[in-house]
This record gives C-alpha cells, sequence and structure tokens, in this order.
C-alpha cells in the first residue's frame, strides 16, 4: 500500500535533496485571506512551529515569548525589523510598543491597514537589555526569516534600521546612505528606512521615512 506522504514531509524532502521553494502563482482576493494549502509547500505555521522550539542560540533561554511575526500571510509588502524589545517579548507580537504606533502611522498613512502587511524581525528572542542581535545570533536565526519570505512570497520588503538591512543583505551599509534606495533580495525589491525607534529619538527625521514610504506606495501601485 502506498502510504500518502504529508505536506510537512515532502517539504522536508524537497530542503534536503537541495530544493528550498517551489513556485506557485500568486494570489488574490479571497484567496488570499485564506491561502489553500499546496503540495510540498511549507506554510508560516510550519515554520512557526519550528521556531518555538527553538535551541539554535542563547538568546532562547532569556524569552518570555518567541516573537514570529504578525500580519497577512499573502501579504504584498513585509517589514523587517531588528528584534522584540520588553513589551514585544512580553506580548509576542513584534512592533507593539512606541516604535509600533509609530510605524503602524506610517502604513496607515499610505492607506495600508496593518494587518494587511507582514511584519518580522532579524531574530525572533529578545536580545538582553535591547542590545542589538550579534552575529551568530542572527546567523541562527536568520534560516527562519528567509524561509517566512518565502513563504509569504511579498512583492516588496521594508528593512527597518541599520541591522536589519546588514544582516538580511549582508552587507555592512550605514542606514543613513542606504535608506531610500532600492536593493534586490532574490528578485524581492527592498527599501531600507529608518527603525521608528531610531524616529523616536530624532523627530527631525521623519520627513525622511514619509518619504521612503511614498515611494513603497508607488511601487505598489505600479505593480
Amino acid at each position: 500500500m502506498t502510504k500518502r506522504l504529508s505536506r510537512n514531509m515532502v517539504a522536508a524532502y524537497l530542503r534536503e535533496i537541495g530544493i528550498d521553494y517551489v513556485l506557485v502563482p500568486a494570489r488574490r482576493g479571497a484567496e488570499a485571506a485564506n491561502p489553500p494549502a499546496w503540495e510540498g509547500e511549507e506554510t508560516l505555521e510550519d515554520i512557526r512551529n519550528e521556531v518555538v522550539a527553538c535551541r539554535r542560540c542563547p538568546l532562547c533561554s532569556g524569552r518570555t515569548n518567541v516573537v514570529f511575526g504578525v500580519g497577512n500571510p499573502r501579504a504584498r509588502l513585509m517589514f523587517v525589523g531588528e528584534g522584540p524589545g520588553a513589551e514585544e517579548d512580553r506580548q509576542g507580537e513584534p512592533f507593539v510598543g512606541a516604535a509600533g504606533r509609530l510605524l503602524t502611522k506610517w502604513i496607515e498613512r499610505i492607506g495600508i491597514a496593518r494587518q494587511d502587511v507582514y511584519i518580522a524581525n532579524i531574530v525572533k528572542c529578545r536580545p538582553p537589555g535591547n542590545r542589538a542581535p550579534l552575529p551568530e545570533e542572527a546567523a541562527a536565526c536568520l534560516p527562519y526569516l528567509r524561509r517566512q519570505i518565502r513563504a509569504i512570497r511579498p512583492e516588496i520588503i521594508c528593512t527597518l534600521g541599520a541591522v536589519a538591512l546588514n544582516h538580511l543583505l549582508g552587507n555592512n551599509d550605514r542606514i543613513t546612505r542606504a535608506r531610500g534606495n532600492w536593493r534586490d533580495l532574490d528578485g524581492i525589491p527592498v527599501l531600507p528606512t529608518y527603525h521608528p525607534a531610531y524616529i523616536l529619538r530624532n523627530a527631525t527625521r521623519e520627513h525622511e521615512v514619509v518619504a521612503d514610504f511614498d515611494l513603497l506606495a508607488q511601487r505598489l501601485r505600479s505593480g
């Protein structure tokens, strides 16, 4: 008798033989809100189940909650930040404090509801004292983020701050020079901008972020 393979088994087998993902048609409308399962396709829930049990780096020992990500699983626009802070660690959701409220304001300004985008971080556990993640911590967590990106298949990614930019794209660019300039990640346009926490301390630079979000809106309209 032939045993039917589960989606998770197929996905694990494909990764084992070097196939990271299989392209499938983009979904729109009602399907985007409740996307069907495709044979061999890894879902966000599959990835989350691994992350909640992760012990790849020492950050796991100090977490209250894994901060996996939040939003539309078929979002056209995805935001990537640095890592969870105290409030994010408490609630298990990224960008829920003052910086999160500012990010929500920027998103809504360009006519998009927060729940229609997807928000994640470089690391899923809070670094002690809200410090930047160490290179080895980011390296341990990046495979999860890249799998999230493949599962969501966003049309655009916006990185928030230098840490997200440098780790996701593997460079050492300064955010003051990189912001507002389009980059590329495996064919996905990436726009770096400042982290909301930076703008809370440097409010005179918020107009630069507003300009960057206008670029995001223009790209979404043209797409």
